[in-house]
């Protein structure tokens, strides 16, 4: 059976105005037709018109492309198509009032993100050092590292010795959007750090490392992202740790272990550099799991069942 991708004319001259007037690429355009095709069926199907049409009705519309499975993000568009539509229209005096003003959009997901626990932290951050694997020192540096700090790859594989030595207890790291902020650096890891200084990274310099604390043996470049993934990874794997994991791991767990230690939650904000309190309170909801199996153990009315 043929599908029916009809629109009116008032939506054909609504495209042909944001092609014209609003610059939109003809991937967005395409989008805003099919939004407006499945919009025009809703009407159509409905008895309704675009003078008739209640927020109400528009409101079960999006909540139709919810249940058949739409995606948050098309669905955002969709949204973003009917509303350019009625404030078109009103513009052209088509429509008095706008029904859309106050529709809601879906609320994109926020994806929890991957943590470790500290038995498995322990696990990964031995496995990152064998005594006779050339840059094990390093490698254990730049994991003890990370999970200390709670920094993010591309600010620990930008830092240099001076930066590092400047101070014993923490360290002035530049983050997104080129803004400074301390990070404490704990005694453990400074201790792996200030040994590969001494001990491994003397055999890896060159000149063209210039003065970066995290080198290659061959080159002695600066350390990649790709890099340090492929040490974590490969840590994991001797660890036999079976959750996907990436150097972004060990700041989610810096984060949550924090939280879980009873650390306030502004104090979290200022470590990771969120410029949003709404960023960090992501792992209130990862850390929840862990008051929760706290609560089964130790709670006496867990312990017991109704007879």
């Amino acid at each position: 059976m043929k599908e029916n991708f009809e629109i009116n004319e008032k939506m054909k001259l609504f495209l042909g105005w944001i092609s014209a007037e609003k610059g939109l690429s003809d991937n967005t355009r395409k989008s805003y037709f099919f939004d407006l095709v499945r919009f025009n069926g809703f009407l159509k199907n409905n008895n309704l018109s675009e003078d008739t049409v209640s927020l109400q009705e528009l409101q079960k519309h999006i909540e139709d492309l919810h249940d058949i499975g739409f995606a948050p993000t098309s669905i955002q568009r969709c949204i973003s198509a009917i509303r350019g539509y009625f404030r078109f229209l009103c513009d052209e005096n088509e429509l008095q009032s706008d029904p859309t003003e106050n529709l809601d959009a879906p609320r994109k997901p926020r994806y929890l993100p991957g943590v470790l626990c500290q038995e498995e932290i322990e696990l990964l951050l031995d496995a990152a050092f064998e005594e006779k694997r050339s840059a094990a020192i390093r490698d254990r540096s730049i994991l003890e590292l990370l999970y200390s700090t709670g920094m993010r790859v591309s600010e620990c594989i930008s830092i240099t010795i001076d930066q590092f030595l400047a101070n014993s207890e923490y360290m002035f790291v530049i983050g997104k959007g080129n803004k400074e902020r301390i990070v404490p650096v704990g005694e453990i890891a400074r201790e792996w750090v200030l040994r590969y200084i001494d001990e491994e990274r003397p055999l890896f310099s060159k000149p063209v490392s210039a003065n970066y604390l995290f080198i290659n043996q061959k080159r002695g470049h600066p350390l990649t992202r790709m890099a340090v993934w492929n040490i974590i990874t490969q840590a994991a794997a001797k660890a036999n740790i079976l959750t996907h994991i990436s150097p972004h791991t060990m700041r989610h767990s810096f984060a949550t272990h924090l939280l879980e230690g009873g650390c306030d939650l502004r104090i979290v904000q200022e470590f990771l550099g969120h410029s949003s309190i709404t960023t960090t309170e992501i792992y209130t909801h990862v850390s929840s799991a862990y008051l929760v199996e706290t609560h089964r153990f130790f709670h006496p009315r867990q312990k017991k069942k109704l007879t």
